[in-house]
């Protein structure tokens, strides 16, 4: 299983939605499962973005077609990030020597 991290900024319609319906956050932690991609970890933060979730998938296609879903409803616009935990890399740099 692949980890991303997908920063996520709220449309103006997605607050609206988020306002009036915050249990929708956990309806699309559903539906993202249900397109093969698992949300592990999520936090609110302050800034340029609204949300950081942390996800796994099996590929980088099934994260593209999930974030394209949710790009097309238009409440949401996101920055999707592969990831590697740092042993993994390092123990990839010393695999290569």
């Amino acid at each position: 299983m692949g980890i991303y991290v997908i920063l996520s900024k709220l449309t103006d319609e997605g607050a609206k939605t988020l306002k009036n319906r915050p249990e929708r956050v956990q309806e699309v932690n559903q539906e993202l499962e249900k397109m093969g991609v698992k949300v592990v970890q999520q936090y609110v933060v302050f800034g340029e973005y609204d949300f950081v979730n942390i996800v796994e998938a099996e590929d980088n296609l099934s994260v593209m077609k999930a974030m394209v879903e949710l790009a097309s409803r238009g409440t949401i616009r996101t920055t999707t990030l592969p990831a590697v935990t740092v042993d993994e890399f390092l123990n990839s740099l010393k695999q290569r020597k």
